[in-house]
């Protein structure tokens, strides 16, 4: 096993500024959705996944991909959304056994009445207390951070991971 390198005291803060921010701010946007809409944040993420889609529909591996959810979760997620009636399955015509995940209108209308709310507090918290330049930062960081994972994703965990830092992937 090689020798371990640890994080140093600037890393240390960055990574865990990220991961505490991105847990209370998931945290805080999944309670506001789930009181002020009929969706749960789980719903609300499948919903964007899907309509952010150009012919607005998408296969169970792609939402797999875009959430990074194990494939197990999103399957159930979708039959839970479906059984509610948010989103229905439709045939693929090239492979005949794989379905598309399709937004009903009822689902259109709930994930439409919670975008506007959503998207307020999104701004609230995140967009408006950071500066153009900051967020420009916090894009280019994150992207670079989605290629290494996108291009590293099949590769087992590393001898030198921490416990505690090391990702559980999914494929």
């Amino acid at each position: 096993m090689g020798e371990v390198r640890w994080l140093d005291e600037r890393e240390a803060r960055a990574w865990r500024a990220l991961q505490f921010m991105q847990l209370r701010l998931s945290g805080r946007l999944a309670a506001d959705v789930a009181a002020t809409s009929e969706l749960s944040y789980a719903d609300y993420l499948v919903l964007v996944a899907v309509s952010d889609r150009p012919d607005g529909r998408a296969r169970l591996f792609e939402l797999v991909e875009v959430l990074g959810w194990e494939k197990s979760r999103v399957s159930h997620q979708v039959a839970r959304m479906s059984g509610r009636g948010l989103v229905k399955k439709e045939p693929c015509g090239q492979d005949r056994r794989g379905a598309f995940v399709v937004t009903t209108e009822s689902g259109r209308r709930a994930f439409e009445a919670a975008a506007p709310h959503h998207v307020a507090m999104v701004r609230r918290l995140f967009v408006d207390p950071l500066t153009p330049a900051e967020l420009d930062a916090i894009t280019s960081a994150a992207e670079k951070v989605l290629a290494v994972i996108a291009t590293d994703r099949n590769e087992p965990a590393s001898d030198e991971e921490s416990p505690h830092d090391r990702v559980r992937r999914s494929d």
